[in-house]
């Protein structure tokens, strides 16, 4: 009894080999229809043999064929949690409730939920507006801000909520076509990502941010450095209304990456400008510049060779000081971009190593009030619009990111909602279930470019209404009046607090004024240490890292 209780795991396979013996015998002496679960059962007892003899899975060799269940269960497990598991509050790693927002404002039915709210508004973390007993009423919902400094020729008005950077690559050539005819219909901006501009953006024929990253597509040599006569090409496009060059996303800051030849399709191969038959590279580092006034100056030549269009940068904070150092080489050579996009690390369409993902970068939140703050201590402010991107999906989540110093938002996943993403989170597989994150023909015929554009646009004009009606509850007029006291913030159960007290707006000019404001000391600290002629720092303010130094120095004396 006992060796058959410690070999149980093998009862499937011979349970099989059982039944394939029966099934032949029965196939022979009582009917030939037996042949049929002989041949079934044949084939699974040869799938036991083979997981039996395999060196790649232990489990497969200690359970043959009943292992299997494993793997089907695996592959869809996301769609198991989503659908049985889940509640309308987790967010894995957007909510439910998140995505039913999306979905339904994308396709025009009753957004309204009710017997009241089930957030937890007692729980630390929970935010809210103040509303006013004076609302106003808003009709004209097109909000927009005009994008371009004062050396720009071609300013360009932006809507206050836009689709952020996806490759085409990334995304299917039809997911591409619905998103930029969605943007046409609804008058918004379509960021390329750093896959420049295909034949399906062409086709759409909406309004396009052209990125530059640091793979230069679109606008590099065959060895990969930046073209200057290629890049004026692409950026003469009437289309192309603004461009943005990449320093890092959210998604993996400081991670280059790498595209496999397999994976080039003569498609790709176009819109990119590089050869079939080769692994594209994208480095993690710019070539055409590695110093914070090479940065401005490369920005001046961006501009200067689209004609004048509003050029500015992308990035995720990570060293503060060196976001110091990039506004002191503003302030040294006397080139500003037009705007700066900031990038949350919550971010994230594109697939990216685990650790990059959970641990690398800043969140957008601070980010952007660590910007916008960065920007007003230089007296940069009024010269440069700031976007940000990171999980806007509402209407609230809009407001609040206005009022912590943004000029307009992005969002990547949320537009992938409107497109009827399900959240399977097999982008990187080529594998997606609705034919948005896949070069599979066969899968991406399931996205109707025609229906989903539609789409597209429905959910951003109903966004843009339901930020107008909380603008009027706040008694504003317009969004872009949001302040960070228009919002309260529970720090714990019993506690909250004003939104000027969690995300103060500090005082214009403070980091370049004659004397230094003590309870803004560490800001000084930090811009004192940064330089515009390295991002690398001055000196180290702690002890370890120079008495390391200091050995290494003696070690080589």
């Amino acid at each position: 009894m006992k060796f058959f209780i410690l070999n149980q795991r093998y009862f499937v396979i011979i349970g099989v080999a059982l039944l394939t013996v029966i099934s032949v015998i029965f196939a022979g002496a009582v009917d030939g229809w037996f042949w049929v679960p002989a041949v079934i059962f044949g084939l699974l007892f040869l799938v036991g043999i083979h997981d039996l003899h395999q060196t790649r899975h232990s489990i497969l060799r200690n359970y043959p064929i009943s292992a299997h269940i494993r793997f089907i269960l695996e592959s869809f497990r996301p769609e198991i949690r989503q659908y049985l598991l889940e509640s309308d509050q987790d967010e894995i790693p957007f909510s439910r409730q998140a995505r039913g927002l999306v979905y339904q404002r994308a396709k025009g039915v009753e957004d309204k939920r009710p017997f009241g709210t089930i957030e937890d508004v007692y729980k630390s973390g929970y935010s809210w507006i103040t509303h006013s007993v004076a609302p106003t009423h808003i009709t004209d919902t097109d909000f927009r801000v005009r994008v371009g400094g004062p050396h720009c020729k071609q300013p360009y008005d932006c809507s206050l909520y836009n689709i952020s950077a996806m490759s085409f690559g990334a995304l299917s050539g039809n997911a591409i076509l619905a998103l930029n005819k969605g943007a046409k219909k609804g008058g918004f901006a379509h960021d390329t990502g750093e896959g420049s501009i295909s034949r399906y953006h062409r086709e759409g024929g909406g309004d396009l941010i052209y990125q530059v990253a640091s793979g230069y597509f679109g606008a590099r040599n065959d060895d990969g450095t930046f073209s200057e006569e290629k890049f004026a090409k692409t950026a003469s496009d009437p289309q192309v209304k603004m461009i943005e060059l990449k320093l890092s996303q959210g998604a993996k800051p400081g991670h280059g990456g790498m595209l496999p030849a397999a994976k080039i399709t003569a498609e790709i191969a176009e819109a990119r400008g590089i050869p079939m038959g080769r692994d594209c590279v994208s480095p993690s580092a710019h070539s055409t510049f590695s110093t914070p006034i090479g940065l401005m100056e490369f920005i001046g030549k961006l501009r200067d060779l689209s004609g004048g269009k509003p050029v500015g940068f992308k990035l995720c904070i990570g060293h503060r000081r060196e976001f110091m150092s990039i506004v002191k080489a503003m302030l040294k050579t006397g080139i500003t971009p037009d705007f700066i996009v900031v990038d949350g690390k919550e971010g994230g369409t594109g697939a990216a190593p685990v650790e990059f993902a959970n641990r690398v970068g800043m969140p957008m939140q601070e980010g952007l009030t660590f910007v916008h703050n960065a920007l007003r201590g230089a007296g940069l402010r009024d010269q440069i619009k700031i976007g940000a991107a990171g999980k806007i999906v509402s209407a609230f989540d809009i407001a609040r990111t206005l009022a912590l110093g943004a000029d307009w938002c992005n969002a990547a996943r949320g537009f992938m909602f409107a497109l009827g993403c399900i959240q399977a989170q097999s982008c990187h597989t080529n594998c997606c279930p609705v034919g948005i994150a896949t070069q599979d023909k066969i899968r991406q015929r399931a996205l109707v470019p025609e229906d989903k554009s539609e789409r597209v646009a429905r959910f951003h004009k109903n966004t843009m209404h339901a930020l107008a009606e909380i603008t009027g509850a706040a008694g504003l007029t317009d969004p872009r009046n949001f302040m960070p006291y228009h919002f309260m913030v529970r720090q714990k159960d019993n506690e909250f607090l004003d939104g000027n007290e969690a995300y103060p707006y500090l005082p214009e000019g403070f980091l370049v004024a004659e004397t230094e404001t003590p309870e803004l000391a560490e800001w000084h600290s930090r811009w004192g240490r940064a330089s515009a002629e390295t991002f690398a720092p001055k000196e180290i303010p702690f002890g370890p890292y120079k008495r390391h130094a200091e050995e290494v120095s003696k070690a080589a004396q």
